[in-house]
């Protein structure tokens, strides 16, 4: 549970509105969960009663599910197999008639959250080993699902078909094995190696740390979140074999050619925008300079439940430092602009401080579709690129001009564009979503 516990914090980007861990200690499955940060959630005697060799956990961001304790995972139950806890990263789209199959059985639910529709089917899923019990159930289920099950036998992880979402493992040099959802978590624990686990894949690791690889349900087309490059992954980790840092930095210098601006300082929005900013400096030869002051303790705005403490958070979220954009003609570089609740107050901060001009510039395209698979975007009316062209969003923030990156750039960046879902800004899902529920849908 010690390891689970830093390896949460490394991740903790992913997920701000509740942390749980669960642990076996050969006899039992412990639990310990609740709304808030790592560091609120656990205390020291809390750690040392999640006793046990095998532990796993996870960092919420709610897409199914509101933001409530009983929605907080790793989800347990006992089945007739014995106690299982489950943790997930993603969104079920077919959530709906998984939960209509097992009302139809006479299960009962006791949340909201597409994570117990998970954890229900594999109680129930056929198999005579919990590897051929995952696979079955994996095949009941579409959308994007990485995920860690606990169990008497050890832990196992598994991937979509699709491999929407990340997952890896590594060895520390003490010999214990490690699963997160990125490469950075594995770094903080001190792992000589990383392995990514393949689209569909279920990696089982035993009590002696023995794994085993099995093919589960193999791979479908692949269509990895292309956000993560854009958003979601901490720059020092490495997504589908290539750095995280690199594809943003290259994204900026992209931008830099297709949108280039006349002036005097180019200036990140901290943090996830800071690569971007470097690669637009560097290739537009504006000096790169620090204008924004974040206070660290304030989470990240965009995965705040709601818009309401959205717009509060940018708020309390950011300073300007007056003397760096003074008289000045600043580039402000952003990751993505979604609801459009940052931009606005940001540019006003800066004419406030002084600056004379201030060109914004997005390194992602323009959102105009939500995200069915595990990112809460909100709903058409909702994302500001369908209400306003970069132009009437430059007049609306107050901002002298905005460009955005076009997909077919970000394509060139990471090389491999048809190996990515981009649904959010094409509009083009893997999948069919039309089943997909809103978020609060099964909220009671």
């Amino acid at each position: 549970a010690r390891l689970v516990f830093y390896g949460l914090f490394a991740l903790q980007h992913r997920g701000q509105e509740s942390a749980g861990i669960a642990s076996y200690d050969g006899s039992r499955i412990h639990s310990k969960k609740n709304i808030g940060l790592v560091s609120q959630v656990f205390s020291e005697s809390d750690i040392t009663r999640l006793s046990g060799m095998d532990a796993i956990g996870h960092t919420r961001y709610s897409t199914t599910g509101a933001s409530d304790i009983r929605n907080v995972q790793p989800f347990l139950v006992d089945s007739r197999n014995g106690p299982i806890a489950l943790a997930h990263n993603g969104n079920i789209v077919n959530a709906i008639e998984i939960r209509q199959s097992l009302f139809a059985r006479g299960v009962g639910l006791t949340s909201a959250s597409d994570t117990e529709l998970m954890i229900m089917t594999l109680a129930g899923a056929a198999g005579e080993t919990w590897v051929e019990r995952i696979r079955n159930a994996m095949t009941t289920w579409i959308g994007a699902y990485s995920f860690v099950v606990l169990t008497q036998e050890g832990v196992f992880a598994a991937r979509d078909r699709w491999g929407m979402r990340p997952l890896c493992w590594g060895r520390t040099a003490e010999g214990a094995v490690v699963f997160a959802s990125e490469t950075c978590a594995l770094a903080t624990l001190g792992c000589s190696e990383f392995h990514d686990i393949e689209a569909g894949n279920i990696v089982s690791c035993d009590s002696r740390g023995t794994i085993g690889i099995d093919p589960g349900t193999g791979k479908a087309h692949s269509a990895s979140c292309i956000f993560e490059f854009v958003y979601f992954s901490r720059p020092d980790s490495n997504w589908n074999g290539q750095a995280v840092h690199e594809v943003r930095t290259r994204f900026g210098a992209e931008l830099a050619r297709s949108a280039p601006a006349d002036a005097d300082l180019v200036i990140p929005v901290p943090d996830s925008s800071i690569s971007a900013a470097i690669g637009y400096a560097r290739e537009s030869g504006i000096p790169y300079g620090e204008a924004f002051v974040k206070n660290r303790y304030i989470g990240r705005t965009f995965i705040e439940p709601t818009t309401s403490l959205r717009k509060r958070g940018v708020a309390l979220k950011f300073n300007v430092l007056r003397d760096a954009v003074k008289g000045r003609r600043v580039v402000v570089i952003d990751d993505s602009i979604v609801r459009g609740n940052t931009v606005k107050p940001l540019v006003a901060l800066l004419r406030n401080a002084g600056a004379v001009q201030v060109h914004v510039r997005v390194a992602s395209p323009p959102v105009h579709f939500p995200c069915r698979m595990g990112v809460d975007m909100g709903e058409y009316d909702e994302l500001v690129a369908n209400r306003m062209s970069p132009e009437e969003l430059a007049v609306w923030s107050g901002a002298d001009s905005l460009a955005y990156l076009s997909l077919e750039l970000v394509g060139k960046v990471i090389g491999n564009r048809d190996d990515y879902c981009a649904a959010c800004f094409s509009g083009k899902y893997p999948f069919p979503v039309e089943r997909s529920s809103l978020k609060s849908s099964f909220e009671f």
